[in-house]
Formats: structure tokens, C-alpha cells, sequence
């Protein structure tokens, strides 16, 4: 994989995942400290850092990990690299919105870590935006884009029983779908006017796309 080539958002990603977990692997840390709960954040704990790191624990440091972090990667690459290629501010948008649903219900369906469902989020706004793709689904199934996210849950399924798991990815797709409305199929209706209501402020996109 071209280390360099990689988008600048996905690459600070996928970085601050993999330190995560290797500092969990040298007990810098504990996996205690990294996940995400209302009751900790605020008063009288203050650990405001756990809404981030609950974004950034994808596992374990081991092979298990290094599969998350590709099959995270690869979405999200492609994404930054297409729809959003000089539009990081808009990218950040969607992950700074999709993030921001995630933590509101992820508590409700006992979701500690909510780095999986932001993935499932890109994945299902890749899957829709390139419905005319087929894949090969681990060298055995070939399915069109728009059954990826439902495929990928269908496996999980069935090489865990994890029902959290499975709440997890189905949470993240549901986030993406309602992303994907207002992004995609909203400003195509008479009402909209054309514009879409997922677009940076003006002052992000000056910071960081100069335009």
C-alpha cells in the first residue's frame, strides 16, 4: 500500500487507530479508558477524550486489527480520493456529523466503541454512491454495491454471534443512510432548491481547502 498516497484525513485516522493500539499492546493504556459513556465524560470525571478514542479503538493490536484497519482504510480512501477529493472539509463534515449521531445513540444500544459503525457509515455511502460496482466478497461471493453493507453484516454474523456487533454495523448503517438523504437525495427534490444541507461552512473550507 502507498504509505504517501493516502488522503490526508484518512491517514491521521488510520494513525491515531494503530497508536491506540499500540499503546494498549504496552499497557500504556487500558481498553478501560478508551471507551465511550455519558456518565464519564462529564462532571464529576471530566474524561472528555473518550467520545475520541471511542472512534479510534478498532481492536486489539494483532491481525485482527490489521483487517479493520484495511477494510476502514479502503472506504474511506476511496471516498476522500473521489466524492471528496479537494473537499476535506466536507469529508470532515461528514465524519464530525456521522460521529456526532453515533455517540447520541450508541449509548442506547450499550455501544461502548464506535469505531466499527463509523466505518459502516462509509461503507454504505460508498456502497450507494457506486451502485453499479460489483466486488468479490472474500474471494467467494460477488455481490453489487448497494448488499456490500448488508453482505458484510450477514458475515459477521455468522464468523461471531455478536449481537452487539451486529447493532454496531447495523447503527452505522442506518447513520449513513440518513447522510446519504440529505446529501445525495435531497437536493434532488424541487424543494431543496438543489442545495445540500451536508456542506462545510464556509469558514472550514477556507481553512482547509483554500476555495
Amino acid at each position: 500500500m502507498d504509505i504517501q498516497g493516502i488522503p490526508p484525513i484518512t491517514k491521521i485516522w488510520a494513525a491515531s487507530a494503530l497508536a491506540v493500539s499500540l499503546a494498549e499492546y504496552v499497557r500504556l493504556v487500558d481498553t478501560y479508558q478508551l471507551f465511550y459513556t455519558p456518565r464519564l465524560v462529564g462532571p464529576p470525571h471530566w474524561q472528555f477524550w473518550r467520545p475520541l478514542t471511542s472512534f479510534l479503538w478498532f481492536g486489539k493490536f494483532g491481525v485482527d486489527l490489521v483487517f479493520h484497519l484495511f477494510f476502514f482504510m479502503r472506504y474511506s480512501r476511496m471516498l476522500e480520493e473521489t466524492n471528496y477529493i479537494n473537499r476535506k472539509a466536507d469529508y470532515l463534515c461528514l465524519l464530525a456529523f456521522s460521529a456526532s449521531i453515533l455517540l447520541v445513540l450508541g449509548p442506547a444500544f450499550n455501544l461502548p466503541y464506535l469505531a466499527s459503525p463509523l466505518a459502516f457509515v462509509l461503507v454504505y455511502i460508498w456502497s450507494r454512491r457506486n451502485r453499479h460496482v460489483r466486488l468479490s466478497l472474500f474471494g467467494i461471493l460477488v455481490v453489487s454495491a448497494p448488499y456490500l453493507p448488508w453482505s458484510l453484516v450477514a458475515c459477521s454474523w455468522l464468523i461471531n454471534y455478536d449481537s452487539r456487533l451486529i447493532i454496531g454495523d447495523l447503527l452505522g448503517i442506518f447513520v449513513g443512510h440518513i447522510f446519504y438523504f440529505w446529501d445525495d437525495v435531497w437536493p434532488r427534490e424541487h424543494k431543496s432548491h438543489g442545495s445540500s444541507l451536508m456542506r462545510a461552512p464556509a469558514w472550514l473550507v477556507r481553512l482547509l481547502d483554500d476555495r
